[in-house]
């Protein structure tokens, strides 16, 4: 069985950072593209950032970019999200996501994600 488990939200002031974690089991991610998106309450589920298998490409929402970095650890099965210069405007939930073909790249659309975590909350306060 699949699972992609999200550890690390919480709640922090303005201006802090966080790191999330994603750890994948039931199979191997290693040669896949993975990345985050995030709902906020009462909209959407948007795209975040997303890597590479081999983690040579990187993409970011305008919103994040040059605060969060993306990275992984295939020998780890993990992946992860340093978010820096957290705003309110950044609280949701944040969801690990999985591409389910080898070597391609993840889209910034929800609906071509195969595989979802259950989610962690990161709050942040003004």
């Amino acid at each position: 069985q699949v699972q992609l488990v999200e550890s690390g939200g919480g709640l922090v002031q303005a201006g802090d950072s966080l790191r999330l974690s994603c750890a994948a089991s039931g199979r191997t991610f290693s040669s896949n593209a993975m990345g985050w998106f995030r709902q906020a309450p009462g909209k959407e589920r948007e795209f975040v950032a997303s890597i590479s298998w081999s983690g040579g490409r990187t993409d970011y929402a305008d919103s994040v970019k040059g605060r969060f970095t993306i990275s992984r650890d295939n020998a780890k099965s993990t992946i992860y999200l340093q978010m820096s210069s957290l705003k309110p405007e950044d609280t949701a939930v944040y969801y690990c996501a999985a591409s389910g073909r080898a070597f391609a790249i993840m889209a910034r659309d929800q609906f071509a994600v195969d595989y979802w975590g259950k989610g962690t909350l990161v709050t942040v306060s003004s």
